[in-house]
């Protein structure tokens, strides 16, 4: 028993020191050498103070910021707490479920509610949750919809905005990876500098 015993535990020791610790540090230490920003979290400061990540999403609910998609996340009981990034997730409702079907209308009426001039349908994206439940990044056309509420209640003009938004909308990354998206946080950061 111990000639098996001895060598199987000096694999798990020794696997366990190579790919729990020095690979990590590895990977970490070339990373924060390479790509010094992103491994610090793609953090976002103002006035020299961190105010978010571009990674990770927030709320806003303000009728002069643009709003970002809908949250799912929890707090560790249970109860809504948007954009936690310690317990990230989607609600996972189907589609056929009537309590997404509720909650969509829901926040129909509120875009709505803020904008009654904003007229055709409203982007899924501001009344879904995506699978994470931080998505920091809105479409293009969810940025469109809330044009109008945005310079009328910054009392800025249309067009000034839309220029924001067009400078503020990134491709797909590499080209090839994802969608157009627009980064809110850095959207209402942008908009606030206006002033």
């Amino acid at each position: 028993m111990n000639l098996q015993l001895r060598p199987a535990l000096v694999a798990f020791i020794a696997l366990s020191v190579i790919t729990g610790l020095a690979y990590p540090a590895l990977i970490t230490g070339i990373s924060k050498v390479l790509f010094p920003r992103q491994a610090a979290g793609s953090l976002i400061q103002k006035n020299s103070q961190v105010i978010g990540s571009e990674l990770i999403g927030q709320s806003f609910t303000a009728p002069r910021d643009f709003w970002g998609r809908p949250s799912a996340t929890v707090d560790p009981n249970g109860k809504p707490l948007p954009y936690n990034g310690a317990n990230s997730g989607g609600s996972n409702l189907a589609p056929s479920n009537p309590d997404l079907k509720k909650a969509v209308e829901e926040r129909i009426a509120a875009l709505r509610a803020a904008d009654p001039e904003a007229t055709g349908p409203v982007p899924v994206d501001l009344v879904t949750s995506s699978a994470s439940g931080l998505d920091p990044h809105i479409s293009p056309a969810a940025a469109a919809f809330q044009l109008h509420r945005v310079a009328k209640a910054r009392s800025l003009d249309e067009a000034k905005v839309k220029e924001l938004v067009a400078a503020h909308t990134e491709g797909p990354q590499w080209g090839v990876l994802g969608d157009t998206r627009v980064n809110v946080l850095k959207l209402n950061l942008a908009l606030d500098q206006l002033r």
